[in-house]
């Protein structure tokens, strides 16, 4: 098992210098940049101080020069990926084209606000999951089990930006339950004691945390219960009952343990729950985490904060695909890794 795992994490060298490669070259193909953004905003900001327009560019043609020289946008694509990996090699995510601050202090300002969310999706998708998957299995074909499953499938059609703005314009808008968004209240700082600011925290939190759970949700729901129901019609259980082992213990001490394979498949998901916030869902609820901060750099073409936010991200899932293979070899006593 060592030697396996050993060759998975040499691939994650090719595997990571393919991906980041990919990107930082359509970053240096797609129209527009740091140096387009902020001509334009020289430009805009020179309109409004004069009224008559000269139809020249703010900044001469060396000045523009130096500026994609100081962004290193002057340099082949090949050279200017080398220069950035040897970088992040030391750690260094470079600075932000339009914070103006390194990279790194951006990612871990915005880490507490997006690991709260996907830590809290983890473990409510698999304590709600897990459950009622095996009720379902159990009641196969009953009133609960096609009353649930309808909502289920509802939960995994809908995309969960969509089933955002649902509930973000239902019992946000329209019966003002909740918060238009933010991650926190005004007067969150000004609160006292544990209970006040953890009450406000998840009247902001938990519209989207409905958001970000329904896709987990209704797929380990079902994975759970298709899995257990596989296992239940198997000799070996059927077997086990045959010879007078009650049906509660045939579940519980051999059905269910082969049937938490698929669900341990995802373990994996936990090394990279802190970056796991929404894009979409993130600036729906205007919550100021990795999500949004990924957006706006996609927007404003701030390509130093997309690098750096990708080449975590990607790392932290390449780890826990090599977590999830981990988890799968501890519950099923089947998977042996010599080959």
């Amino acid at each position: 098992m060592g030697q396996y795992f050993l060759r998975r994490l040499l691939l994650l060298i090719p595997t990571f210098l393919g991906i980041t490669l990919v990107v930082f070259a359509i970053t240096r193909f797609v129209p527009g940049g740091p140096v387009e953004r902020m001509l334009m905003e020289s430009q805009m900001a020179s309109s409004e101080f004069s009224q008559s327009s000269r139809g020249g560019q703010v900044l001469s043609a060396d000045q523009i020069e130096e500026l994609k020289a100081f962004y290193g946008l002057d340099k082949p694509v090949g050279e200017a990926y080398l220069d950035w990996l040897g970088k992040l090699v030391r750690l260094d995510l470079g600075e932000s084209t339009r914070y103006y601050l390194p990279v790194w202090e951006l990612i871990k300002e915005r880490l507490p606000v997006s690991a709260f969310f996907g830590i809290s999706t983890f473990i409510l998708s698999y304590l709600v999951s897990i459950p009622l998957g095996i009720l379902k299995a159990l009641k196969h074909n009953s009133r609960f089990d096609s009353i649930s499953s309808m909502f289920i499938y509802a939960g995994y059609a809908l995309p969960a930006y969509v089933v955002g703005i649902f509930l973000l314009t239902v019992f946000a808008f329209q019966l003002g339950w909740f918060p238009m968004g933010g991650f926190v209240g005004d007067d969150f700082y000004y609160l006292e004691g544990f209970w006040p600011k953890t009450l406000n925290l998840f009247h902001h939190a938990l519209l989207p945390l409905i958001a970000y759970a329904i896709g987990d949700f209704a797929v380990l729901t079902m994975t759970m219960k298709n899995s257990l129901m596989e296992n239940l019609s198997a000799d070996y259980v059927r077997t086990a009952v045959a010879k007078g082992l009650p049906f509660r213990k045939a579940v519980t001490r051999h059905a269910l343990r082969n049937s938490l394979i698929p669900i341990a498949s995802h373990f994996g998901n936990v090394i990279s729950v802190f970056f796991a916030g929404s894009f979409l869902i993130e600036v729906i609820f205007n919550i100021d985490g990795l999500g949004l901060l990924g957006y706006e750099a996609v927007v404003e073409r701030d390509y130093p904060v997309v690098m750096g936010i990708l080449a975590v991200t990607s790392l932290l899932m390449l780890l826990g695909n090599i977590l999830s293979d981990i988890c799968v070899a501890l519950v099923d006593p089947r998977v042996r890794f010599d080959g």
